[in-house]
């Protein structure tokens, strides 16, 4: 058995560091910023030791209230626990594709700022940026007009991520080049297949599936809170992406593996049991018998008070109404017949007999009344304390109590008694058991969370059937897996069985991970920013793009290079704009001649 406690890692604010002097002489050092939709990292292209990591880590969300200055937006780190703002969250991510620019312009700020970037209306230091594998031309145009733009950087590059993180590890374990394999990279909000043929993307053929970290966060969450409809506030998804970091896995063979599960000792052995914060002040659990008979007695007093104030209140009512029926009885002694009945009507009675009967009663209930309070007073402080379940207040002592509660008939019990032992500890622990695989398994099986596609690898072998069998035997060769969601143990054993089942007879394939998964796409974007720096001037180098680029051939323009998108340009006719003149000459054509025909009359004998 074995108890795990969350570590509920509240985050600090980054610091703001001073800006290197290597990084700015004898040029400006590129800048790489991995844009990933769950983390951003950020740093320079340096080879020094202790600017060869990325600089900044942060969560890519901002929290701003509606109507706030930008000034008081929180970014990243600065927010040290998401879950009470969670609500307030934004992202600039829609799936893996920037959308929300205002964000990203947060972003920006914010990474500048505590890179120490201090330079006025400009950032002078060459973009090494990550974009989604075939990122939409609008999306690009957008990045490229903000960076340009906004903060007038001097090139841009953009290369996708796993590709980055592909040639870094090839490089490491000293691959040939060109490169041939197949990436497999599954991130927080999708998972990608992307064939490289000859050292390039092969666009044509790459596949998204949508399942990704952020799915089984959430998939993992709506188990817990099924199995324990007793602790929702407290199964947040911060506590989810944990569970999913720390205690998951992925299974070899998911259906042997539940049945493994089936077995008691197997339960026993590997369920993990996360202990939820809970207080250990329980009403009457810590509490020595004493001090329960000490405030048993108090409550017992304080009802016992109500009792006698509701007593005097009663006995007072009571002498008043004698007080008014012996009135009307005078009147009958004193021959006021008139309005004797007169008081009787309004008294609600019929004859003197009644009358009498009446006030026989209430001398009776005052007599009593009296004696009972006088009783009392001689007898207080004598009751014993019962033994009461549950404390009350004073609206419940009264709703339960009768006027005429006899105090002192309360029975006694002893107090050692022993009280039923409630393990509270137990009570807020949450068993986590086959849900250790079941949620890495929608990777395999996205049916599980009711989407209706195909798994990672179905969609790896409908890409393979697109190649030729020898395009396909130089793919299988490589197959590289990449990415924060691919983290999981056991995932490259349950890919190469995958891979097994799925090639023929006796045929060779290769199965490696990363050596970071989360972090290598910004190591091999440092790397290719070493190996490839911009030129000088205007002219733009392979894999860069030059503000002189930018202007001459719009932002969607992307220049290729190893681990970058395929630039596919696409001519968007823009619409001619109608001469103010137009309107007032077609208006006045005759019928059955064309405004087109008169625009081009018109525009020749110009």
């Amino acid at each position: 058995m074995h108890i795990f406690s969350f570590q509920d890692c509240k985050t600090s604010p980054d610091p703001v560091y001073e800006l290197p002097a290597r990084c700015v002489s004898p040029s400006p050092v590129p800048l790489v910023v991995d844009n990933g939709s769950f983390q951003t990292r950020a740093g320079w292209a340096c080879r020094a030791a202790e600017l060869g990591s990325p600089r900044l880590l942060f969560k890519s969300v901002a929290a701003r209230s509606r109507g706030a200055a930008r000034s008081e937006t929180q970014i990243g780190n600065d927010i040290s626990n998401l879950e009470p703002l969670r609500w307030l969250l934004k992202s600039q991510f829609d799936r893996n594709v920037v959308v929300n620019f205002e964000i990203q312009e947060l972003i920006f700020d914010y990474v500048f700022t505590h890179l120490g970037i201090t330079t006025e209306g400009s950032v002078d230091h060459p973009i090494v940026l990550t974009e989604a594998p075939c990122n939409p031309l609008h999306c690009r145009q957008m990045m490229s007009e903000l960076l340009f733009e906004c903060y007038r950087v001097p090139h841009v590059s953009y290369g996708v991520d796993g590709l980055y993180s592909f040639y870094h590890n090839n490089a490491q374990r000293n691959v040939t080049r060109p490169h041939t394999g197949i990436v497999l990279s599954s991130g927080y909000h999708c998972s990608h297949i992307l064939p490289v043929i000859n050292g390039r993307l092969d666009a044509v053929n790459c596949k998204r599936v949508n399942v990704g970290g952020s799915q089984a966060a959430s998939y993992l969450q709506r188990l817990l809170q099924l199995k324990y409809p007793g602790h929702l506030a407290a199964i947040t998804l911060s506590r989810m992406e944990e569970l999913l970091h720390e205690h998951s896995y992925t299974a070899t063979d998911y259906h042997e593996e539940l049945e493994k599960w089936r077995s008691p000792e197997f339960y026993e052995r590997e369920v993990h049991r996360m202990q939820l914060p809970f207080s250990a002040k329980v009403l009457g659990g810590c509490v020595s018998v004493e001090e329960r008979q000490e405030r048993r007695a108090q409550q017992l007093r304080r009802l016992q008070e109500i009792n006698a104030r509701r007593r005097e209140e009663k006995l007072q009512q009571d002498q008043e109404r004698l007080d008014k029926l012996l009135a009307v009885q005078e009147l009958l002694e004193d021959g006021l017949l008139d309005q004797f009945h007169k008081n009787l009507v309004e008294l609600n009675m019929d004859s003197a007999e009644e009358l009498q009967s009446y006030i026989n009663k209430l001398q009776l209930a005052v007599e009593q009344g009296r004696q009972k309070l006088l009783h009392i007073d001689g007898v207080e402080g004598k009751t014993e304390v019962s033994e009461l379940e549950q404390p009350m207040d004073e609206g419940d002592g009264v709703a339960l109590m009768d006027a005429d509660f006899p105090e002192d008939t309360l029975p006694d019990k002893p107090a050692n008694v022993v009280q039923p032992v409630f393990n509270m500890a137990e009570y807020h622990q949450l068993f986590v058991g086959t849900e250790r695989l079941r949620c890495p398994e929608i990777l395999f099986q996205p049916s599980l969370t009711g989407e209706d596609q195909m798994g990672l690898m179905e969609t790896l072998q409908y890409v393979l059937a697109r190649y030729t069998p020898e395009q396909q035997e130089a793919l299988v060769s490589n197959v590289f897996l990449t990415g924060g969601n691919m983290q999981y143990p056991g995932m490259k054993e349950r890919v190469e069985r995958e891979l097994l089942a799925m090639r023929p007879f006796q045929s060779h394939f290769q199965v490696s991970m990363a050596s970071r998964p989360a972090l290598d796409a910004w190591y091999g974007a440092r790397d290719w920013a070493l190996q490839h720096l911009p030129a000088g001037g205007g002219g733009g180098t392979e894999g860069w793009i030059s503000r002189q680029d930018y202007e001459e051939k719009g932002g969607e323009y992307l220049s290729e290079h190893c681990a970058s998108n395929v630039f596919i340009p696409m001519k968007i006719a823009k619409p001619t704009p109608s001469r103010p003149s137009e309107p007032a000459v077609t208006s006045s054509t005759p019928t059955g001649v064309s405004a087109a025909a008169v625009t081009s009359i018109l525009s020749s004998s110009a």
